[in-house]
């Protein structure tokens, strides 16, 4: 059987459910991108779903992630409320951080969202802290701390994951590795064959996995985690995975200046969603009506979220100074 993890209907369910609403999700913000409805710059999570909510999947409301600038499919897949993500972009004061946060900067603390980064790495030395808040606090709580291939190339990585490793924080370190820093490709910038074999520099265990299936990353992050939460420290997984849109929306043609279509198109039937419906169903685990069920209040979801976005307030002027804080 291909479901070797001896995940349940409802679990399954939960973890195709999360993943679709990720991509209808992305998917809407690109056209109401392109239609003006979403201020700045966004980086679509299109095809990277299965890490997220493979990693997700084995985590407690109580736990934490830390996110990057390519957040919104970690948010959601932690348990984040769509309305809110979409009010939170359209830069209304109903999102989850009133309309000031913005596509990058998403924070939800009451769902472990510690936070999402613009920063490339600024989420390591982060989720080290929380490592240390759950240490200090005598909890099983857990971490997981997603970054790119990039960040691998900072002193951030190298500081955070040292740190955690020296003190042996519950700290996932997960690698999003969608081959490209931009648009540096990771075999011109990491001279190892994997990111995760960098974990022997620190005396942690280090996985790669295919980012591609859900099950796999959740297997791989399963372990991971009841290894944090028994004190033995952190882990660093690497999950090869592709972005099927570009670094960010407006990179002209998906990124074809520095990748190829076909390169594309070969990821593309690796589509994680669409390999996990096929195997639902042939293993008899849902029927087609069950499936086309679970498509249709995604759908519905997400429609209900871009109108309350839309009929939601902007913040008045007077807020652009409240929730600021500054020290003596």
């Amino acid at each position: 059987m291909y479901y070797t993890s001896g995940l349940g209907k409802e679990k399954l369910a939960e973890i195709y459910r999360r993943m679709l609403e990720i991509r209808r999700f992305e998917e809407t913000l690109s056209r109401l991108w392109a239609e003006g409805f979403i201020p700045g710059l966004i980086h679509l999570y299109i095809g990277e779903e299965a890490v997220a909510v493979g990693a997700c999947a084995n985590l407690r409301k109580e736990d934490y992630i830390t996110s990057t600038h390519r957040g919104h499919g970690h948010c959601i897949a932690k348990g984040g409320d769509l309305k809110g993500m979409m009010a939170e972009l359209f830069g209304k004061r109903t999102g989850y951080c009133k309309g000031k946060g913005g596509s990058m900067h998403i924070c939800v603390p009451e769902i472990g969202v510690v936070g999402c980064s613009g920063i490339a790495g600024g989420g390591i030395p982060i989720a080290t802290g929380v490592g240390l808040s759950i240490q200090c606090r005598k909890t099983d709580q857990v971490c997981i701390c997603f970054f790119g291939d990039g960040s691998s190339n900072t002193g951030a990585f190298h500081e955070g994951i040292n740190l955690a490793a020296v003190w042996k924080l519950p700290v996932i370190f997960l690698c999003e590795n969608n081959l490209y820093a931009i648009s540096v490709p990771v075999s011109k910038s990491v001279p190892t064959k994997n990111v995760a074999d960098r974990a022997a520099a620190y005396g942690i265990p280090g996985v790669v996995v295919d980012g591609m299936d859900v099950i796999a990353v959740y297997e791989a992050v399963r372990e991971a985690v009841e290894r944090a939460r028994k004190g033995e420290g952190p882990t660093l997984i690497e999950c090869k995975t592709y972005r099927f849109r570009g670094h960010h929306e407006g990179d002209p043609k998906r990124g074809t200046i520095y990748r190829s279509e076909e390169e594309i198109q070969v990821w593309e039937k690796r589509d994680p969603i669409k390999n996990l419906r096929e195997k639902l169903v042939e293993e008899k685990i849902f029927t087609e009506e069950e499936i086309n069920a679970i498509e249709k209040s995604v759908e519905k979801a997400v429609e209900e979220a871009v109108n309350f976005a839309k009929e939601s307030l902007f913040p008045s002027p007077e807020e652009a100074t409240e929730d600021l804080f500054a020290s003596p």
